[in-house]
């Protein structure tokens, strides 16, 4: 059966090739789907289609997950950006700023309104490499990770997760982008 999204026409799901897909599982993308389908995967769960990869097929770990996301995808059980716990999105940016300066402009509410109108609950911070934030709505999640690059720069990295649907997190995704420019401009 073709795949059902735009990816599988160029050999691609999960962003994931179909070179680098075989030569990690043994089989390319559309061999995995009519694989998977022949199982029964259309009526199976996220857990019961990885537990078939990696009991029957022997996949490891990690490529047991992107297949069973590639799948997923493919037959329509998943979209873009979709997690098992929501939506999620990435950003990330190399800033002329120290990790510890980066830190700062999350961590203290003063520094953090030059760049950043928004208001965020920090659950976890470890100075200057990371933060656990509580978003605004108080439901999704934002995960920042910060690494050195010398002394007067750093890598801005960041996950926004348990996001409602589609569109929110396109809309975060675009928010994020724009953020991270601003926080260098600002504080640069």
């Amino acid at each position: 059966m073709a795949a059902k999204n735009g990816n599988g026409a160029n050999g691609k799901h999960a962003g994931i090739s179909d070179e680098a897909v075989r030569a990690k599982t043994g089989k390319a993308w559309q061999e995995w789907i009519d694989t998977i389908d022949k199982a029964g995967g259309r009526a199976m769960s996220h857990q019961q289609v990885a537990a078939l990869l990696s009991e029957k097929f022997g996949v490891p770990p990690w490529w047991t997950q992107m297949v069973t996301v590639g799948y997923e995808q493919a037959v329509g059980k998943r979209v873009r950006l979709q997690k098992a716990n929501g939506f999620a999105v990435s950003a990330s940016k190399t800033v002329n700023l120290s990790a510890a300066a980066a830190f700062k402009a999350f961590s203290d509410a003063g520094k953090r309104a030059t760049w950043m109108n928004d208001d965020f609950t920090i659950r976890k911070a470890t100075a200057p490499r990371s933060l656990r934030i509580t978003w605004k709505d108080g439901k999704s999640h934002v995960d920042v990770n910060i690494y050195a690059k010398g002394a007067r720069k750093s890598q801005v990295s960041l996950q926004h997760s348990k996001l409602t649907s589609a569109r929110t997190a396109t809309q975060m995704k675009r928010y994020w982008g724009d953020a991270l420019a601003r926080l260098e401009w600002e504080l640069a």
